[in-house]
């Protein structure tokens, strides 16, 4: 055996090696499910993790914006017309969060924490000056008092006499301040005096800044990756006691800041949400990418806040069955003191259209008034986030309180908040690092399969040429000379002329063939 079809058949060995190993490795996803093995013990809250110092402190900037509705015709509403509202804002903040008073529990199957807001105003990215901006908007302390006594006579008339000491209207014009961060309103302060669990001081955000929603135990995911970040407990309770139904109480999924990896297309994320009183409810929608990280978009469907004609597993968010609002809207009264509070996404967007067509000055917009998360789905990492809510009151007639009787019931929208986040570019860096290694450890059978294809043709263009030098070979052949005579024949020689004869040194001497002799 020649050197060089000694190395035509070691190439063709290796070959076949590389692609049936590789083609093996490929079927059996092997090392892509070392790889997600992997990751799946890398993204758990445990002390020493990949995720678990920007689970406590995210490094991304998150801005809360708050857009007001400011109320235009305060008097014609009382005779009876319809609101006409125009939207203020944003006032932008940026928001600082981080958990606080974090411990392991259980084998470090479980972690306790406090979530921490605070806020700082950012005048470059708002419309004006919150502490001088002021709004006319519902007074919503003298409706929650109203509201509170509404079906006791005497109670009604005692509250009536404070409202009218205190000049409590309907309708408050406040800044923007004394809205979101507190004041202290007159009524309040005259039904504390009485009530020791009523606050005289009102605000949409009142002891919300640098303070919690209470504490929260998670699970780390170390035990099931598809529990990494599920909330198990909210204030010491599995379960809420706000509303009328096992569904409605239930706590589930995450509280937003974390999300299991390798997220399906076809799942549905549960998020529990402190500000709603409940647990909501995301499905995909499109694929998105961020800075380069692709990502699976999830927003809440119409269902979330249906009515329980449209959902019947909404029925339990009723307050009662007289209190049972339309697709679109949530009433949390139960967890706000029983204020009538009533809460919606900006603008009655996915709402019944009677809503927006009760109040002048809606325009409700998908691409504005969306809620959406856009999350990773190697890593459930969020790449970008939206969440928008509304909130309302409901204005209607209240017995013991003859003025409202010009009230039908209406669903008054006061604010809405938008809170965003975009992945810093050092986070999207680490993502992508992330992801590169991820891809190509779960496609090195691929690269194995690669290298077998070169080495496959590398092959077979040794084969050619091997068998076209063997063809070369074949083909070499010794062609005799046209001259030459066959070897049967024989000669001899004879004299042509008697001059021929004479010369006996051959000077002519001619070559002949041989004579019959028989002829």
């Amino acid at each position: 055996m020649t050197r060089k079809s000694c190395a035509v058949y070691v190439v063709g060995i290796l070959c076949a090696s590389l692609l049936i190993l590789g083609i093996g490795l490929f079927v059996g996803q092997v090392f892509r499910t070392l790889m997600h093995n992997r990751l799946k013990k890398e993204i758990v809250l445990v002390k020493g993790s990949r995720v678990f110092e920007s689970w406590k402190s995210p490094p991304p900037p998150v801005y809360m914006e708050y857009f007001f509705f400011n109320v235009t015709n305060v008097k014609e509403i009382l005779e009876g017309a319809k609101p006409v509202v125009k939207q203020i804002g944003p006032y932008t903040y940026r928001e600082y969060r981080y958990k606080d008073n974090v411990t392991m529990m259980e084998n470090d199957t479980m972690v306790s924490a406090y979530n921490v807001k605070s806020f700082v105003f950012l005048r470059e990215k708002s419309v004006g000056d919150p502490a001088e901006d002021n709004i006319t908007t519902v007074n919503i302390p003298a409706w929650a008092v109203m509201n509170k006594v509404k079906g006791s006579i005497w109670k009604s008339l005692m509250v009536s006499g404070m409202m009218t000491s205190a000049k409590s209207e309907f309708f408050t014009t406040r800044t923007v301040d004394e809205l979101l961060w507190g004041y202290e309103d007159p009524l309040l302060a005259r039904v504390s005096a009485t009530s020791s669990d009523v606050e005289k001081v009102f605000g949409l955000m009142y002891k919300k800044n640098g303070s919690h929603d209470g504490e929260f135990i998670y699970h780390t995911g170390v035990e099931n990756y598809m529990d990494y970040g599920r909330v198990e407990t909210w204030k010491g309770q599995s379960e809420l006691t706000f509303w009328t139904s096992d569904h409605s109480n239930s706590i589930n999924g995450s509280d937003g800041s974390a999300f299991h990896p390798f997220l399906s297309k076809n799942e549905t994320i549960y998020i529990f949400t402190p500000d709603l009183c409940r647990t909501i409810y995301m499905e995909f929608e499109k694929d998105v990418e961020v800075k380069g990280i692709p990502a699976y978009r999830f927003t809440p469907p119409r269902s979330v806040l249906a009515s329980k004609e449209e959902n019947p597993d909404n029925e339990g968010f009723c307050v009662s069955p007289q209190e049972c609002l339309g697709t679109g809207l949530l009433k949390v009264s139960p967890c706000r003191k029983g204020a009538p509070v009533v809460a919606s996404f900006p603008h009655f967007y996915l709402a019944d259209k009677k809503y927006v067509a009760a109040i002048e000055g809606m325009s409700p917009h998908r691409t504005h008034h969306q809620t959406f998360l856009d999350l990773n789905p190697t890593t459930g990492v969020i790449v970008r986030a939206n969440k928008r809510a509304q909130v309302n009151v409901l204005l209607d007639k209240l017995s013991g309180f003859p003025k409202t009787k010009v009230f039908n019931e209406t669903i008054l929208p006061v604010m809405f908040i938008n809170e965003s986040v975009v992945i810093d570019d050092a986070s999207a860096a680490r993502v992508h690092k992330l992801l590169l290694i991820v891809n190509v450890a779960s496609n090195f059978p691929l690269i194995i399969v690669g290298l077998g294809g070169i080495l496959l043709l590398v092959f077979i263009i040794l084969l050619i040429r091997a068998r076209n030098q063997k063809n070369e070979v074949k083909r070499i052949v010794f062609i005799k000379p046209s001259h030459t005579t066959s070897a049967d024949e024989d000669t001899s020689y004879s004299p042509v002329s008697d001059k021929e004869k004479d010369d006996q040194n051959g000077t002519y001497i001619g070559l002949t063939a041989k004579s019959d002799p028989q002829a």
